[in-house]
This record gives structure tokens, sequence and C-alpha cells, in this order.
């Protein structure tokens, strides 16, 4: 029987800019590479039905690149939920990216469920994914989209 342990990370960031604007970058899979050179290295979607796609990523996570497969469920206008594992790193999880309608612009409402399967690697990797999982991503995600949509706004 194998115990998994299962890390929630949730922050939540307004943007300031319209939903819609921050729903088209976060959902262009394939761009997120260009946008967000710091944790995405390739996007290939494999298989696209209706808001389903299959995705195999190239991602970069502490120093290093990881093959992730995703099955990703887009939500029109509000976001996308996908599941995840990447079998290099040993590690599974539950995103979901949801966007709502703030007085400022965009409530970005970020949750990620991750459920480490290698028994040392939660040794090491559950404070690293802990506290430095949501700053990094924040840094190489949020901070990019706040260059990318808010200098429009102004």
């Amino acid at each position: 029987m194998i115990h998994m342990h299962q890390i929630t990370l949730h922050k939540q960031w307004v943007i300031k800019a319209p939903v819609e604007d921050v729903f088209r970058v976060m959902t262009d899979f394939e761009n997120l590479p260009k946008y967000f050179p710091k944790v995405a290295e390739k996007v290939d979607i494999k298989k696209l039905e209706g808001g389903n796609l299959e995705i195999q990523a190239t991602v970069k996570s502490f120093g290093r690149d990881f093959q992730v497969k995703m099955n990703t469920q887009i939500l029109p206008g509000k976001g996308f939920i996908s599941d995840n594992d990447s079998y290099e790193f040993g590690t599974s999880g539950h995103e979901e990216l949801l966007l709502s309608p703030h007085t400022e612009g965009t409530l970005i409402d970020y949750t990620y469920q991750v459920s480490i399967h290698k028994t040392w690697l939660r040794v090491v990797a559950t404070p690293l994914i802990r506290w430095y999982s949501m700053k990094y991503w924040e840094k190489a995600v949020i901070d990019e989209l706040k260059k990318i949509l808010e200098k429009k706004q102004n």
C-alpha cells in the first residue's frame, strides 16, 4: 500500500485587468513558455476535445526541467482545472486557477494539491514546496502576468 503525502498550496492575487484578458493569457497553454519562461520550457498539446486538453509539458522547478503530463479542462471565462503527473519528479497534483471579477480587475484564486509519491522526496521537498513554491510561482507567473496585462491599463 502506497501512502501519499499531500500538500495544499493556496493563494489569491488581484490583477488590474479584465477577467477576459487574464483568461486569454492563462489558458493560452502553447504560449506559456513565451509568457512565463521561468516555469514553462515547452508545452505540447497532444489532444484537444472541446475544452479538454491533454498536454505534455517541460516545466522548470527547483533549478531543473521536468516532464509533466497534464489533463486540463478549460472553464470558459473562469480559468482551468488540471490533473498533473510528473513521474520523473515523483509528484502528482490537482491544480485550479479560478478567475472572478474584482473591483480592481480580476481575482485569481489558485489552489494546487501536490501528492509526493517518493518517501525520500517527502522529507526534502515538503518544506521546500510549502515555503518556496508559491513565492516562486508568484514571482515567475503572477508578476509576469501583471507586466503583460497591467501596462495596457495605464
